[in-house]
């Protein structure tokens, strides 16, 4: 459904890094499914690593601002930077849609805290 973010741990094995899946409702770079318009992000600030869960403003189709600094990333947009002090986008997870199924098979961008990316495929 449109605008209802839904949580999950990207690689399934790696609780620290978790990401949001949002239907945005419009069309969004990186977007899957038949409107183009279904994405997934990191949940963790590129500045300091702040907690974005639970931030989504379906209005602005934007995640944040970070509790830390208050940056805001536009999730139509690749997840670039709004406002705030980070100056990367948010790492982008890249999606797959097979029937019903979204699968993430990477991830565009590199997770905060992280010196490489983990690798997996994690069906949602």
């Amino acid at each position: 459904k449109d605008n209802q973010p839904i949580d999950f741990q990207y690689p399934s094995h790696s609780p620290s890094s978790t990401f949001v899946l949002v239907k945005l409702g419009e069309p969004a770079g990186g977007g899957v499914g038949k409107d183009k318009d279904i994405v997934a992000f990191s949940n963790l600030c590129t500045h300091m690593g702040g907690p974005l869960n639970g931030s989504y403003k379906s209005k602005h189709k934007a995640l944040g601002p970070c509790p830390l600094h208050l940056t805001t990333f536009d999730l139509s947009r690749f997840g670039m930077v709004i406002a705030g002090h980070a100056t990367e986008s948010l790492p982008q997870g890249r999606l797959e849609v097979e029937g019903d199924d979204i699968y993430v098979s990477g991830i565009m961008g590199l997770i905060y805290g992280h010196q490489n990316n983990p690798l997996a495929v994690t069906e949602l």
